[in-house]
C-alpha cells in the first residue's frame, strides 16, 4: 500500500497546514534555537529576542504536536524540562537555515527595494 500522495496546491491538502506552521517567524527562529541541542524554555527566550512566554508556549506546543519537538520533563527539585527536536525536527533544520541565510543575505537589497517603492509611491 503506498503513501497518500499530498499536493500542498490543493486547498484540502493538510500539508499547507503544517507550510502555514512552518513558515511562521517564531517557528523559524524555535527550530533554529534547538539546532545546537536541548534547550530550556529560559534558554529559548534569551535565545529568540522579543519572543512573549505566551508565544513561545504555543509555538513550542505546535512543534511537539507535528512531531519535530519533543518535551522532557526531570523529575528533579526544582522541576527541569528541555526541549529538543525530533529527527524529523533535525531534517527541517536545513531547509530552514537555508531561508534564513537567503534573508540575511539578501536584506540589504530588500530595504533598498522598500526605500526605493517608498520614494515612488510618495
Amino acid at each position: 500500500m503506498s503513501e497518500p500522495a499530498f499536493d500542498p496546491y490543493s486547498r484540502t491538502c493538510p500539508s499547507r497546514g503544517l507550510l502555514n506552521e512552518i513558515g511562521e517567524q517564531w517557528t523559524i527562529l524555535v527550530v533554529g534555537a534547538l539546532a545546537g541541542g536541548p534547550r530550556r524554555f529560559k534558554d529559548l527566550t534569551e535565545r529568540v529576542d522579543g519572543i512573549s512566554f505566551k508565544m513561545l508556549t504555543q509555538t513550542l506546543r505546535a512543534l511537539e504536536r507535528d512531531g519535530l519537538v519533543t518535551r522532557t520533563q526531570y523529575a528533579e527539585i526544582p522541576p527541569r524540562v528541555e526541549y529538543e527536536l525530533t529527527a524529523t525536527g533535525h531534517d527541517l533544520v536545513g531547509p530552514l537555515r537555508a531561508l534564513e541565510d537567503w534573508a540575511t543575505s539578501h536584506m540589504a537589497g530588500v530595504l533598498e527595494a522598500h526605500e526605493r517603492a517608498d520614494r515612488e509611491s510618495a
